[in-house]
C-alpha cells in the first residue's frame, strides 16, 4: 500500500501541473465554445468566482478558487457545507471536469432542495472516490460514477487519482444517465418500481425527501475523507 500511494502522489503532482487545458480534446478551461453557445450551454464557472452558487443553506463553507477550478478543502474550523447553484433545474444536461487527491470522497448532486439539514437528503447524488485508497470499507454503491447508495456502476471508467476526469449527468423526464470519461455507467429511472424498491430497502428507506423534487438545484459535495476535490469546465443546457 506504501508504494501504491508513492506512485498516486506522484501521479497527482504531474497532474497538478497541467491546469490550463481541459480534461477534453485540449480545450480551453471554463470557456464555452461557439457551437455551444449555439446548443444553448451555460457556462457556471468562469474560472474567477463562485457568482452562480452558494453555500447550501448560506452555510459556513470550504470552498475558494484555485488554479482556475473550484476547490473544496479540509479547513481548521471544520466548517463546511456543499455548493449549490443558484438557479434549479429539471430537465438538464452536465458537463464537470474534476480531480481528486488520494483518499478523496465528493459527489455531485441534482435536484437538491435547501428544505433538510443535507442536500443528501433531497438530491441523487453521483459519487467522487479514490476507488483505491479511500480509507474505510467501499461498498459497490459507494464507487466513482454510482447513483450513491442506488445504483451501481457497470464499470470502473475512471482515471488515476491527480488526472482530470469527465462526467456527464443527463436528466430529462426522470430518465437519468451518468457517464464517466465517455462511458455511460449508470442508467436509471427516479420514481419507477425499480427505483421505489431500492429506497424503500436502502440508506433512504427514512429520507422521504429524497429525489421527490421535479427540479432543484445542481451541487458540489463539500470536504470529505481525506483529500481535495477540483472542479472546473462546469456546464449546464436545460433540456
Amino acid at each position: 500500500m506504501k508504494k501504491k500511494n508513492i506512485l498516486y502522489a506522484a501521479l497527482f503532482a504531474l497532474a497538478a501541473g497541467t491546469g490550463n487545458v481541459s480534461a477534453q480534446d485540449g480545450a480551453a478551461v471554463n470557456q464555452l465554445t461557439s457551437t455551444e453557445k449555439k446548443e444553448g450551454w451555460q457556462l457556471l464557472f468562469d474560472g474567477k468566482s463562485t457568482g452562480s452558487w452558494h453555500t447550501y443553506q448560506h452555510k459556513p463553507g470550504s470552498w475558494i478558487v484555485e488554479d482556475s477550478s473550484i476547490v473544496c478543502h479540509e479547513t481548521a474550523a471544520k466548517q463546511y457545507a456543499d455548493l449549490v447553484t443558484n438557479k434549479q433545474y429539471k430537465n438538464f444536461e452536465l458537463v464537470v471536469d474534476w480531480k481528486i487527491a488520494p483518499g478523496a470522497n465528493s459527489g455531485i448532486l441534482y435536484k437538491v432542495t435547501e428544505q433538510y439539514p443535507q442536500s443528501y437528503l433531497s438530491g441523487p447524488e453521483y459519487q467522487l472516490l479514490d476507488n483505491d485508497s479511500y480509507a474505510g470499507k467501499i461498498e459497490p454503491y459507494q464507487k466513482t460514477g454510482a447513483n450513491y447508495a442506488m445504483n451501481t456502476p457497470s464499470s470502473d471508467a475512471a482515471k488515476p487519482v491527480g488526472e482530470w476526469n469527465h462526467t456527464r449527468i443527463v436528466v430529462k423526464d426522470n430518465h437519468v444517465e451518468h457517464w464517466l470519461n465517455d462511458v455511460k455507467v449508470v442508467e436509471y429511472t427516479l420514481g419507477d418500481e425499480a427505483w421505489q424498491q431500492e429506497k424503500a430497502h436502502g440508506k433512504w428507506k427514512d429520507a422521504p425527501g429524497y429525489g421527490a423534487a421535479a427540479k432543484g438545484a445542481i451541487a458540489l459535495q463539500d470536504y470529505h475523507g481525506t483529500g481535495k476535490v477540483w472542479f472546473r469546465n462546469v456546464k449546464v443546457r436545460e433540456l
